[in-house]
């Protein structure tokens, strides 16, 4: 068993933009086929349009409001939802409350810069 805290795992920036804790990925655990990520966006700001050549990406939010869009169809988005994100869409996410917008994002397979394809 493996047990990583969130508390322990220094946070960088994606290539699209938003500051994330990789929790468990094959960088830091013995997973070799998805990810598991907290993601940040600071309020007013968003991520920048992207997709994933490989990867299917779900994000769960878990505080704040937001705006996302994938692959054309915008939704507003606040606690509790889940968003499915299939590999070639393109999709953002705005931080449209007054509060940082934290967000789980998991990928399969897991998160890389050369998964990422930036779409604007």
């Amino acid at each position: 068993m493996e047990v990583v805290n969130r508390n322990k795992v220094k946070a960088f920036i994606t290539k699209d933009g938003s500051e994330i804790r990789e929790i468990l990925a094959p960088r830091n655990s013995s997973l070799r086929n998805q990810s598991l990520a907290e993601a940040r966006v600071s309020p007013g700001k968003a991520t920048i349009q992207h997709y994933h050549i490989a990867s299917e990406e779900i994000y769960y939010i878990l505080q704040g409001e937001a705006r996302v869009r994938v692959e054309g169809e915008v939704r507003e988005v606040a606690e509790g939802d889940g968003i499915a994100i299939m590999p070639g869409q393109s999709h953002r996410i705005w931080n449209t409350g007054a509060e940082e917008l934290v967000f789980l994002c998991c990928c399969s397979p897991s998160y890389g810069d050369e998964d990422t394809v930036i779409s604007e």
